[in-house]
């Protein structure tokens, strides 16, 4: 099993990750502002693509408007790119990350 360098965590204590911890580490996706795009719109799309209810969805867009992105879904890498690419095919500007 390989290991990645060790990183130096508060209080001084020194922790080792493998490979398989930083395999089952999260991906979040998250959706930027951008001046296009509706709020309407914004929440069909979570509503869409993410089974969201109306609720969760204008909140997640509330979110994205008023503080210029929200994390709107989090998993495995390969679903995390999934979803992104969905995001884009609808216009909205959408990253990921750890």
């Amino acid at each position: 099993m390989m290991t990645t360098p060790v990183r130096e965590k508060d209080a001084g204590i020194i922790e080792e990750t493998n490979d398989e911890t930083l395999h089952r580490t999260p991906w979040k996706v998250i959706v930027w502002d951008d001046p296009v795009n509706t709020m309407s719109y914004v929440v069909y799309v979570f509503r869409t693509l993410f089974g969201y209810s109306d609720e969760k969805a204008t909140r997640l867009m509330l979110r994205v408007h008023n503080e210029g992105k929200a994390v709107v879904s989090s998993g495995a890498r390969e679903r995390a790119e999934h979803d992104v690419y969905r995001l884009h095919q609808h216009g909205l500007w959408a990253t990921m990350e750890r």
